[in-house]
């Protein structure tokens, strides 16, 4: 269904031709091509029957589907196939997977790939020993699951972590194999909390100190300078975190950095917005590490039947370690310049108290926009009150892009049905504050205003930005527009922000507006500002064979 039709449907983010997307699952780059599994429902828009979709690409920005490649076919899978990764095992990719078997018991398995002489890796065999691993002891049989990409370690053991319930404790649980199929549980877990039941979608890869290279998993070519991300999805939030910190091979423990508090809140996160279920993979072509997360929709049930589709992931990203050695700076991958077409700009333009200016000229539904502003003085900034440094998105929900500040807000108006804000907006802003000891870059996206449909969630999303704002008063701000995603990125890449966002006004056909504003009481110059409408990519077009033709 085209955009034309189905004004809601994405134009270059990652979707299957219908029916219902979860969990991205062993994305991975494999003989000139980029594959991305993820949780899909064959049969329709709506979540159940799951099985693992698969989709090939050349480049991460136009892709081709393939038929299903792990269904439910066999008593250790016939409730569902669900998350997992896949690990290259002497060269070949073999599939961990979680399952729910014919006990309705949570187990993991593996699959190997049929024919070793088609990289499109269409057929998948899965042996007749699985399970690999079981839920005993004290596992919680209902909460144990999605294995992690493999890692070899230097004693000859190959490792993996899997997410699990442990008498009402959350466990990371790390098991090994000397040959990839047997597994033993470690007597330790990678990591644990005592505050929460469950941690899943477990992701664990390292970062470099010196470098924005991606690296491997195997720990012989990260010698040196590194340290280890511990990434989980919490249900409870429905959000995903992470940690920084060392990995200790020899005990098989995951420690954080100084300062580590067993407090969701305390922790960064990979997305302030609207993700879950995020997973890296290391992309050897380009030495980076790639993320996907899935970003499911927010309006209701009987919308997604009526589209005939749900869910869909972000445009992938590359993601490492800031030089702080602290959070991890994210950042849409090169690729998605392909697709850049007309272009605006805008110099060393003020914007006075009060004002909105409208960025025109180019198809504002489809675009990618970035603006970088200078603030003359922070000498204006607000107090903040330190009851929102541990829930920021509630001081966003307090305030309102119109609220006029000391310093801001100041930033993007997307998807607006006028000029005056008064239909239908999205906000992405800032406002700078001043704390007990330094100023901080506060980050807002509003979407209350956002839709007059009926059923639609629309939250506030805030985070204080990981920037000195002192030191140069200059932060910048990058926005994928999609029409009804909207993902953006603060201070370079360090805050994050995801939204589904479903305007009425586009269901009659009227155009959207894209506007820059200041409602701040002091000037904001905006440094430089391009914005780029975006041509459509070819994304799981049904019957569409314009890349495996060339691999038959």
């Amino acid at each position: 269904m085209t955009n034309e039709i189905d004004p809601d449907r994405t134009s270059f983010h990652f979707q299957p031709s219908k029916n219902w997307l979860n969990d991205p699952c062993g994305p991975m780059y494999y003989k000139g091509l980029y594959h991305l599994f993820y949780q899909y429902n064959p049969e329709g828009p709506l979540w159940g029957n799951i099985a693992w979709g698969h989709s090939v690409s050349t480049d991460l920005v136009n892709w081709e589907a393939l038929d299903v490649a792990l269904d439910r076919t066999d008593p250790f899978d016939i409730n569902g196939c669900f998350t997992g990764s896949v690990t290259f095992v002497a060269g070949e990719p073999v599939i961990l997977y979680t399952s729910f078997d014919d006990k309705k018991r949570q187990v993991q398995n593996i699959a190997f790939r049929k024919n070793g002489s088609d990289p499109l890796l269409r057929e998948w065999t899965k042996p007749d020993y699985n399970p690999i691993m079981l839920p005993e002891g004290d596992i919680d049989p209902a909460n144990f699951r999605d294995p992690s990409t493999g890692w070899f370690g230097q004693d000859g053991y190959w490792r993996v972590a899997v997410g699990a319930n442990l008498e009402g404790r959350a466990e990371i649980l790390l098991y090994k194999s000397l040959n990839f199929e047997n597994w033993q549980r470690n007597e330790f877990p990678l990591h644990k909390s005592e505050n929460y039941a469950m941690w899943e979608c477990p992701d664990f890869f390292p970062v470099s100190l010196s470098s924005k290279d991606g690296l491997d998993l195997d720990p012989s070519v990260n010698t040196g300078n590194i340290k280890h991300v511990l990434k989980v999805s919490l249900a409870e939030t429905f959000q995903d975190y992470y940690l920084v910190g060392m990995y200790d091979e020899k005990k098989d423990v995951f420690k954080p950095d100084e300062g580590y508090e067993d407090d969701y809140k305390t922790w960064p996160m990979i997305d302030y917005g609207h993700i879950y279920a995020s997973k890296s993979f290391f992309d050897g072509k380009k030495n980076r590490r790639i993320l996907w997360a899935w970003v499911n929709e927010s309006d209701s049930e009987a919308d997604d039947v009526k589209r005939g589709w749900s869910g869909i992931q972000t445009f992938p990203r590359a993601i490492w370690l800031d030089t702080d050695g602290k959070q991890l700076i994210q950042w849409p991958v090169e690729e998605l310049k392909s697709l850049r077409k007309k272009q605006v700009q805008l110099h060393d333009f003020q914007l006075q108290s009060g004002d909105r200016f409208e960025i025109s000229g180019i198809l504002t539904s489809q675009e990618n926009v970035e603006v970088e502003f200078e603030l003359e003085s922070l000498e204006g900034a607000e107090s903040l009150d330190d009851s929102f440094l541990l829930d920021p998105s509630k001081l966003c929900d307090e305030i309102t892009p119109f609220d006029k500040g000391g310093i801001g807000p100041f930033g993007l108006l997307v998807l607006s049905s006028d000029v005056n804000g008064q239909e239908e907006h999205t906000a992405i802003y800032f406002r700078i504050y001043k704390g007990s000891d330094r100023y901080m870059a506060f980050m807002c996206s509003d979407l209350k205003s956002s839709s007059r449909r009926e059923g639609v969630t629309k939250p506030a999303y805030g985070a204080f930005v990981g920037v000195d704002i002192s030191k140069d008063k200059i932060i910048s701000l990058r926005t994928l527009i999609d029409h009804s995603v909207v993902e953006s990125f603060g201070g370079g890449g360090r805050t994050c922000m995801t939204l589904r966002v479903y305007p009425k006004h586009v269901l009659t056909g009227q155009t959207s507006g894209l506007y820059v504003f200041n409602h701040g009481s002091q000037e904001v110059k905006i440094r430089e500002l391009n914005a780029w409408e975006m041509a459509k990519a070819r994304v799981n077009i049904e019957n569409d064979d314009f890349i495996s033709k060339d691999y038959i």
